[in-house]
């Protein structure tokens, strides 16, 4: 038994849908998760105050971990790891060098060493500095009854960098030999450990409990990582001398990126600070409805864009131009293939989709309304936030990492000050406010002006996109052309989806009791499938060559993925 759960930790996939579709699969596992997660503290809390705290507790060590941690992340390793894997065995094929690995080994263990003692002293000065942060970034909070829970959770929490950091190190091993089981599978083992803290540590501890149980996901999420970095003979250890040359290379690659990763959080950080001056619950609408739109992102975007990257750094590496673009060209087409039909989806069904996740216990009807409008206009922006993500690994494949550190820092800087602008005006302007509270549907609710952030987050994202597409168009004048046609054949075919979806919804709720559960699903999944039928006709009409790619994907069967050696560069 031992043997065979080592050997499907450690099984290597060949292909970008097989690869893609794996790690898709696990990321729908972590997000149903996840989902269930949101569902017990809507259940437990509402939209309301305890639940601010809990959300606002993630600031600090997020943003610890987007600057520190990301130094190791799995984007900057990667390559030069690869790069040291090839050189040990081209030395070892010409019999220069008995001891397997020699030279990333060391990498690896200097990369190791710094990384510990840099997050150390980090998180150790941000310990003792919690109070006075919370103070200034939480005002309203702090000059509550809540403060005390907040420091004690922040600084609990600012173990869940230490550990996710160290996790990411260890992943760029097992990404390099293509084993993306065990990476997919780290994200579903960090939400179980959120999901103890919630149903066992919570009734012991209080919110410290929460707090104690995303600590237990982030160290499950590393502890899955060991047996594979383990056999790879690429364990990291504490060793000296540190190999300095090495290390300034990392961090001056990674350092731009760091600040793009960064500067992502930050905006989060403003946002969610602008929300705590509102109505109690509104930075819980906000993560609610962020959370929501990010399991699509997690399952596509992210999912692509992980699969790609080692084939893109290995394309580049060689030289290999077009194929490079090829594989940009493919990951593209099938991210807008996917991307579009979703959104339309959640903003047809963005109440049914929030009713049935977290419409339980304290989370009432005005909280799924307001919740359902901030996920509307957060899904917009869909297509852009996976697109970005791939353009921003294609750089990183390429060791080019300061043209998207200018993109998202502008567009970061951006989503802030448009957000605070919309905020102003949404409260000067009554016929601004009117229009968008009736297009969404909340007139009648109080805390709508929290929708000015998803608003303002949407619009930045799309700046965001735009500029990265016309940079990358800049160096690969053929990519638009081949990727538009799928992009406009997708929208058609969409729109047709939802209108027929919409229309769908009032067939289908005359069936069902709409005060239940599973009458309220029923209506959303059956518009939903009805919708989807609709869209697979047209796109079958249009011979897709997207959809024509998945059903030879699934047919392959991507479990059965023959176990290959990875490549290597000639």
């Amino acid at each position: 038994m031992v043997q065979k759960i080592l050997h499907m930790l450690n099984r290597e996939i060949s292909g970008l849908h097989q690869a893609a579709y794996l790690l898709g699969f696990f990321a729908i596992l972590s997000q149903v998760l996840a989902l269930f997660r949101d569902r017990l503290l809507a259940s437990m809390f509402g939209a309301g105050q305890s639940l601010d705290i809990y959300y606002a507790a993630f600031r600090i060590p997020d943003i610890v971990f987007a600057t520190v941690a990301s130094l190791v992340s799995v984007s900057v390793i990667i390559p030069f790891l690869i790069e040291r894997i090839d050189r040990d065995e081209e030395k070892n094929k010409k019999g220069e060098e008995k001891e397997d690995r020699k030279e990333a080994r060391h990498f690896l263990n200097s990369i190791f060493t710094f990384y510990m003692g840099l997050l150390s002293l980090v998180s150790l000065a941000l310990f003792f500095a919690t109070p006075y942060i919370t103070r200034l970034l939480f005002p309203v909070i702090s000059a509550g009854e809540f403060y005390t829970e907040l420091v004690t959770m922040t600084r609990i929490l600012l173990l869940s960098p230490f550990l996710l950091g160290l996790s990411n190190l260890f992943a760029s091993v097992t990404q390099v030999y293509r084993r993306f089981f065990v990476y997919a599978i780290a994200p579903v083992m960090y939400n179980i450990g959120i999901m103890f803290g919630i149903l066992v540590l919570y009734p012991i501890y209080g919110l410290t409990g929460l707090a104690l149980g995303v600590v237990s996901g982030a160290l499950l999420h590393l502890l899955i990582q060991v047996p594979s970095t383990l056999t790879s003979g690429l364990f990291p250890r504490f060793s000296f001398p540190l190999d300095f040359s090495a290390i300034k290379k990392v961090i001056f690659i990674s350092l731009p990126r760091t600040i793009t990763v960064s500067s992502n959080e930050l905006t989060e950080l403003f946002l969610i600070s602008f929300a705590s001056f509102l109505i109690p619950g509104s930075i819980s609408v906000f993560n609610f409805s962020f959370n929501l739109q990010s399991v699509p992102f997690s399952i596509i975007g992210v999912s692509y864009s992980l699969a790609a990257f080692p084939m893109l750094t290995r394309l580049f590496s060689k030289g290999d131009r077009e194929q490079f673009l090829e594989q940009m060209i493919i990951s593209s087409r099938h991210i807008i293939f996917w991307s579009i039909p979703i959104s339309v989806l959640f903003v047809v069904l963005r109440a049914q989709i929030v009713r049935t996740i977290l419409g339980a216990g304290r989370f009432n009807w005005d909280d799924t309304r307001l919740t359902a409008a901030a996920l509307a206009l957060f899904t917009v922006s869909l297509v852009a936030q996976n697109l970005t993500t791939l353009f921003v690994r294609s750089y990183y494949a390429r060791g080019k990492t300061r043209p998207p550190l200018f993109m998202n820092v502008f567009s970061a800087g951006l989503i802030v000050v448009v957000s605070y602008a919309l905020v102003l005006f949404f409260r000067e302007v009554a016929f601004f406010r009117d229009f968008v509270e009736g297009v969404l549907k909340v007139q009648d609710i109080p805390g709508t002006i929290v929708l000015m952030l998803p608003l303002g987050y949407t619009f930045g994202t799309l700046v965001n996109m735009c500029m990265h597409w016309y940079a990358f168009e800049v160096e690969y004048p053929k990519y638009s052309d081949l990727v538009l046609k799928t992009f406009f054949q997708t929208i058609g075919a969409s729109l047709i989806m939802g209108f027929v979806a919409y229309k769908g919804l009032g067939v289908f709720g005359a069936f069902f009791d709409m005060d239940t559960f599973f009458g309220i699903f029923m209506q959303g999944f059956l518009a939903g499938i009805l919708g989807l039928v609709a869209w697979l006709c047209v796109l079958y009409l249009l011979k897709s060559t997207e959809l024509q790619d998945v059903w030879n994907t699934l047919h392959k069967k991507i479990w059965r993925a023959k176990v290959i050696a990875p490549d290597t560069v000639q």
